[in-house]
């Protein structure tokens, strides 16, 4: 249908205020889209890895067997519902690891330049709507969809390239059916149209909505009505819808797998809550969360504003559809792209995410954009300016908080102090920095909003164990073994734990039991090799550090406690040959060292063990203590009295408490008094 808009200038002057009036207009416009676009998130290049970027990128194995396993192309990791389960955006992480592996840079390049190639892609496609050449409403809108500070999050989170790709496709949809229903090139553009409506099946699911899209377009800015439309273009249409609900049963169905039981109504109400959220921070972007947490109030009182508000909404769309088609395609475009990626997996565990705004947002801006220019009147560039500067400014202080995670989830938690995910993240990335104490006291908030978060327990353990606290990381271990008898881990973890608290016989019950059920890592069996020592079963203590000698034969650490053992068991010989071993491994290890030098002595060859305790003094002078005792006993056997004593009185001006060197000090002290060698 032919617009009843009057056309402009290609060169209307609107964007000469900055480049050259002699370039075309939409290339004037297309530069400052990519101005504005790197002054607002350029420092989204520095930004490390966040949230689901973990399981997505950095724990995922698949990405380096993604060319030789079929199943990596087509499945998400086990455990990783809704984390990047497109084929398509996992191909891309594929081909960013495959250039950089895991140096963020690259990956936030890509994202960068989606988010700028949709950009354009908005721009082309109202300009082409308004049918205006480089139109200060089809400009202003995209530099304002490009800026919003609402965006960040899309642009700096790696795993939100789903958001991305799937916008950058929906778009490409729209504007090749926008250049296949003009004069040239209809076929070819035709295809192009169904061809990104294919690939979006492996992107996105804000895609099952170009179908249903494109035919409300064709109605409203082209044929004038649906029977035209399906008349015209029947064939594409239905190759589309065909494609369309492929996917939209694929993401039905992964969303139902991820809902955790949720009833349909709860899941009604935190869409309906999300997306009035959603709505209200494109129009008003303060404040921004990056994770609003996994649980939503859905009160009656709490949910009435958004049902009320979400209701109008919907009922201005529909009278919109019959009385208005083109306000009314506006409607359909922001609640249909709301609904189909609020549906995506990852939406289970992460009911409110500002993410999802990042297509509904064109309809929000071209009402606004419309709004702008008319009550701007003449002034129109200069109310634009004051617009597109205050939302890049916006953008950059928001990318100031995803400068590290640390600030990241601080910010968080400033904003939502009841959201146990953003403890658990700051208490993370506190431990990461080595702040223990203030992890353990978000760990401690987050299981005091989510008692049986294993996760939260798991960490708090860890960091409790480093803070000396081995009795409390007990306790945590213990309750994630109720909650997860099978964990093997968290078995192994808490027999680790009881070793240090010296209980032995408990530590030992909970190796068998993991040993019982599989084959454990070379550091484990020797854990559990040293706690069966520690209890006297010193037989098949040796059988366990044997087999993980086998695993790891470079691992000093494990020779040593076999070594330690061997020499428990009288097996002397065997103990020196393995500690020697371990020796020629690692010449500046002080334990092998000093563990050796502890077997010559036992094995009355004290000038050889004395040059190992002198060798493990020069490295760990920490431990000169007891070395300085060893060396005394050393000394002694060699008949050099005056140096033992030396040494037994430097153990005691290190260490007072040192029983052993007092006692032998003591009955050197008197042997040589007895002989007269020393004054009285």
């Amino acid at each position: 249908m032919p617009s009843t808009v009057p056309a402009q200038p290609a060169t209307s002057g609107r964007t000469g205020l900055l480049f050259p009036e002699s370039w075309p207009a939409r290339w004037r416009a297309a530069a400052l889209i990519v101005v504005a676009t790197l002054l607002a998130f350029h420092a989204s290049w520095s930004a490390p890895f966040l949230l689901d970027d973990l399981p997505a990128v950095v724990r995922n194995e698949s990405l380096r067997s993604w060319w030789s396993s079929p199943d990596a192309r087509w499945a998400a990791p086990a455990g990783q519902v809704g984390v990047a389960a497109g084929p398509l955006v996992r191909l891309t992480f594929v081909l960013n690891h495959a250039i950089g592996g895991l140096d963020p840079r690259g990956y936030h390049a890509v994202n960068l330049l989606l988010h700028l190639g949709t950009a354009l892609l908005v721009f082309a496609v109202i300009d082409r709507a308004l049918r205006r050449s480089g139109s200060t409403i089809a400009l202003g809108a995209a530099l304002l969809w490009t800026v919003h500070p609402l965006q960040t999050a899309a642009v700096t989170v790696v795993s939100h390239r789903t958001e991305l790709l799937g916008g950058f496709l929906l778009l490409l949809t729209l504007h090749a059916f926008q250049r296949s229903t003009a004069d040239g090139a209809r076929r070819r553009s035709a295809w192009l149209t169904w061809a990104a409506v294919v690939l979006g099946v492996g992107a996105s699911g804000v895609m099952a909505a170009a179908p249903a899209l494109v035919l409300l377009y064709d109605r409203a800015f082209v044929a004038g009505s649906f029977g035209s439309a399906w008349r015209a273009r029947r064939g594409l249409h239905l190759a589309m819808f065909a494609s369309g609900l492929l996917w939209l049963a694929l993401a039905r169905g992964a969303r139902t797998a991820g809902g955790d039981g949720e009833s349909p109504l709860v899941v009604l109400l935190a869409d309906v809550w999300a997306g009035a959220l959603t709505a209200q921070r494109a129009l008003w972007p303060h404040p921004l969360v990056f994770d609003y947490g996994r649980a939503v109030e859905v009160t009656a009182a709490g949910m009435l504003g958004s049902v009320v508000l979400v209701g109008i909404g919907l009922l201005v769309t529909l009278w919109a559809l019959v009385c208005r088609p083109r306000l009314g395609f506006l409607g359909a475009w922001f609640f249909l792209t709301l609904i189909a990626g609020s549906h995506l997996p990852r939406a289970a565990l992460q009911p409110v995410a500002e993410g999802r705004m990042y297509v509904p947002l064109v309809a929000v801006v071209v009402l606004l954009a419309v709004g702008i220019n008319a009550g701007a009147g003449r002034h129109v560039r200069l109310a634009w300016g004051l617009v597109i500067v205050g939302a890049v400014l916006l953008a950059q202080a928001r990318m100031h908080d995803f400068r590290s995670a640390l600030a990241l989830w601080h910010d968080t938690v400033a904003k939502v102090p009841g959201n146990a995910r953003a403890h658990f993240h700051l208490g993370n990335s506190l431990a990461a920095t080595g702040r223990l104490s203030e992890a353990v006291a978000h760990y401690l908030t987050a299981l005091q909003l989510e008692p049986n978060a294993t996760a939260t327990h798991h960490n708090l353990a860890g960091a409790l164990l480093q803070l000396d606290r081995a009795a409390e990381a007990v306790g945590h271990y213990e309750t994630i073994l109720r909650l997860e008898p099978v964990n093997a881990d968290t078995r192994l973890n808490l027999a680790a734990a009881l070793v240090r608290l010296g209980r032995m016989p408990e530590a030992v019950a909970h190796y068998e039991r993991v040993g019982r059920a599989g084959v454990m890592k070379a550091d484990e069996q020797a854990r559990f090799g040293r706690a069966l020592a520690e209890v006297g079963r010193l037989d098949e203590a040796l059988i366990q550090l044997e087999a993980a000698r086998r695993l790891a034969p470079r691992d000093v650490a494990i020779q040593v406690v076999l070594g330690m053992v061997l020499s428990a068991a009288g097996r002397s010989a065997d103990a020196i040959r393995v500690l020697t071993e371990a020796v020629l491994l690692s010449p500046d290890d002080p334990g092998a060292r000093s563990m050796l030098g502890e077997s010559l002595l036992e094995a009355g060859r004290p000038a050889e063990a004395l040059t190992h305790f002198e060798h493990a003094l020069r490295v760990q002078p920490d431990q000169a203590a007891a070395l300085h005792t060893s060396i005394g006993h050393c000394q002694l056997r060699l008949g050099r009295a005056a140096l033992a004593i030396q040494h037994y009185e430097a153990a005691l001006r290190l260490n007072p408490d040192d029983a052993e060197a007092g006692k032998y000090l003591a009955l050197v002290r008197a042997t040589v008094e007895r002989r007269g060698l020393l004054k009285k």
